[in-house]
């Protein structure tokens, strides 16, 4: 990945998030810059991380500096998805300074969110790949809301797979649909009817079986102990090898952390969901610093 992809650019929800975020941070204005900053002050600024990281979003800096003035321009130093050292520059900026200033905040936000997820995706990656070279990395819905669709590019820039963007993407039988359904041989009845791959959560061996006879394209196989994905993953692979219809893909998810990322891509499953990823990622911590004159 070298840059943010036009789409995100141009998609009218990312222009409408800087709007609202602008707004929500400026008010009726930036009343200290307004005061001690004269209009025609120009400025240079070098945005620096302070510990190491991944690249995920930086063209977004140019994109809120855009709202304020036209006349700001931005030069990126680390490609997206690349990682990068403390101390090293990301971007530097140059233009109207109260432009930079009244905006720098909004853009740190997004930036430091972003490389966030993209750093933590990558250490989950690296694990991933010490258990298992098959499994994949996934990301779920637990995202803020609002920001999905940039917080799911900053885990691809990390490495990770993308699983569903919107309820609309694929169908996954949950364990509440299942009460409401009838059990897991109607639901998977049912939404054969939409005509896409069906995948079901199942909490235990009992309920995989039943996923299996009813036909299921995936079985996401919640909060399994490791003993228990290593059965499933059998059992999962001996009807496959009987060759009935398409293979039945296997995904472990719940509870999933760094410590155990390793132990579980071990176990042979296909994909491994991590809603850390998203939900508890930490900023990361990145500065812009005016440059003297």
């Amino acid at each position: 990945m070298t840059a943010l992809p036009e789409r995100l650019l141009s998609d009218p929800s990312v222009r409408r998030l800087i709007e609202a975020a602008l707004r929500e941070d400026l008010g009726t204005g930036d009343i200290t810059t307004q005061c001690i900053v004269p209009a025609d002050a120009r400025a240079k600024a070098v945005l620096w991380a302070r510990e190491p990281g991944v690249a995920a979003g930086l063209p977004l800096f140019a994109a809120v500096l855009a709202q304020l003035s036209d006349r700001v321009r931005v030069r990126l130093k680390v490609a997206e998805g690349r990682r990068f050292k403390a101390g090293q520059a990301l971007l530097e900026a140059e233009g109207p300074a109260r432009a930079i200033l009244s905006g720098e905040r909004v853009a740190l936000n997004l930036l430091q969110r972003l490389c966030g997820i993209a750093t933590l995706t990558a250490a989950y990656a690296a694990e991933a790949r010490l258990g298992s070279r098959h499994a994949q990395l996934l990301d779920t819905r637990k995202t803020t809301p609002g920001l999905r669709g940039l917080e799911k590019y900053a885990v691809a820039c990390g490495g990770g797979t993308n699983h569903r963007l919107r309820l609309d993407d694929a169908i996954l039988i949950k364990d509440n649909h299942l009460k409401v359904a009838g059990g897991i041989e109607a639901a998977v009845e049912l939404a054969r009817g939409a005509g896409m791959p069906v995948e079901v959560e199942v909490e235990g061996l009992g309920e995989l079986d039943q996923a299996l006879k009813a036909g299921a394209d995936s079985v996401l196989l919640d909060n399994f102990s490791l003993a228990a994905l290593r059965a499933a993953v059998k059992r999962v692979a001996a009807h496959n090898r009987r060759g009935l219809g398409p293979a039945v893909r296997t995904e472990a998810s719940g509870g999933v952390t760094l410590k155990t990322l390793r132990a579980v891509a071990a176990t042979g499953v296909d994909r491994i969901s991590v809603g850390a990823l998203t939900h508890s990622v930490r900023a990361l911590d990145l500065s812009l610093e005016f440059l003297p004159g």
